[in-house]
């Protein structure tokens, strides 16, 4: 464990508020920590970048939990949602991203730039309505939240009366108040997509649940644990990381208004811009966790197989060592490179929908809405306490008068 009183503790209320500046002290004393989480697992922490990106290659750090040594269970999910990229190692992994892989490629995702820009001037009019009626938005309900939502229930045809709650279901779930609601958001999103896939099955659509469907029933290509739990993870990963970096983006490019004057003087620099918010406001914190198969060397300490080892994106991700200044935003900054989407073969599936979703929800925002303003000091607004996911609960926005 983390003993050192002079250091400050992970995962404490202090750390929710900033955690960059706790993985800076603790990365400062050493690159890999000892240190126990919230609910009583024991973990190795990793915060240097090397050790992270050699971390995500490294095919002796399974993301398999069989190879648990400590009883490590996560959320419990039941296998039909359990058994997704996330927990599969090789070649079972390989055989699952190639079912799904075609409605990702760059070129099917050009295909759909036309219609990710309608959905966001959509959904720009409709926040636009809000701003008039009531002054102060919660930018996260209006805009950031349904937007990818939209999206991905597009494409796996879920009905749009089922899609805000969905969303609910899954911020339960990664944001719980109490066991209780974390219990009962897991079965929620259970039984929905058991029913989602049974409604599919009997109505097949042009679609892509209806593709996996018939890889299930005609080719016996997946089981139906990995068909409903490959729904589960593209539901999830494709709305739940854009709607946060969208709004934490916003916050920060408000927060940032010689950097927001630069972004929509020249449009091109969007692109850049969206690699630097990842890199910047990531709000996944941590990779998916790896259990080593045998012992590791990791930052000059040796982890015993079956321990947990979380590795620290958000840590990489300020690390002087990789980046200079590291907690400057600069949307100017040479080395685009980050860790948000993964690395080998866990990088993400969606990366290029998510980028197009983010450089297009991003530009509609600050073009359409150039007197947009915080309503709320920055530093009174509300995060999530929980060391996997650093994402705001609230974003209130107003127009400037």
């Amino acid at each position: 464990m983390t003993q050192n009183p002079d250091l400050p503790q992970p995962f404490d209320s202090a750390h929710f508020a900033d955690p960059y500046a706790t993985y800076e002290r603790l990365r400062k004393d050493a690159p890999v920590h000892h240190t126990r989480l919230p609910d009583g697992t024991d973990v190795w922490l990793v915060l240097s970048e090397s050790d992270v990106r050699a971390g995500l290659t490294d095919p002796r750090l399974s993301v398999n939990k069989a190879h648990a040594g400590n009883g490590y269970k996560g959320f419990s999910l039941p296998p039909a949602l359990d058994a997704n990229l996330l927990n599969i190692d090789p070649d079972d992994h390989l055989r699952l991203r190639r079912l799904v892989s075609k409605a990702f490629t760059p070129r099917y995702v050009e295909g759909m730039r036309q219609r990710i820009e309608d959905a966001s001037e959509q959904r720009a009019n409709a926040f636009a309505e809000r701003l008039k009626a009531d002054g102060s938005v919660d930018l996260i309900a209006a805009f950031a939240n349904p937007l990818p939502v939209a999206l991905i229930g597009d494409l796996l045809a879920v009905p749009e009366a089922d899609r805000d709650a969905f969303s609910g279901w899954v911020t339960a779930m990664l944001d719980p108040a109490s066991s209780g609601e974390l219990v009962a958001a897991i079965g929620h999103i259970h039984r929905f997509l058991l029913d989602l896939v049974a409604a599919r099955r009997a109505e097949p659509g042009d679609d892509l649940l209806s593709e996996l469907i018939a890889a299930r029933d005609e080719g016996d290509r997946l089981s139906e644990d990995e068909l409903v739990s490959l729904a589960f993870l593209i539901l999830m990963a494709g709305s739940e990381n854009t709607q946060h970096v969208i709004s934490s983006g916003i916050l920060v490019l408000l927060s940032h208004p010689d950097q927001l004057a630069a972004l929509r003087a020249d449009p091109g620099l969007m692109p850049g811009a969206v690699e630097e918010l990842l890199r910047y406001v990531n709000p996944n914190q941590m990779a998916i966790r790896r259990f080593p198969t045998e012992p590791v060397a990791i930052g000059g300490v040796t982890v015993p197989a079956g321990d947990t080892v979380l590795l620290c994106l958000a840590a990489a991700h300020r690390d002087p060592a990789r980046y200079p200044d590291p907690d400057r935003f600069d949307i100017h900054r040479e080395d685009k490179t980050h860790l948000a989407l993964g690395q080998g073969m866990h990088y993400c599936l969606g990366a290029a929908l998510a980028r197009m979703q983010l450089q297009s929800a991003i530009a509609t925002l600050i073009h359409r809405f150039p007197e947009l303003a915080l309503a709320s000091p920055a530093d009174e607004l509300a995060w999530r306490t929980s060391f996997r996911s650093h994402a705001l609960k609230e974003l209130p926005v107003r127009l400037a008068q």
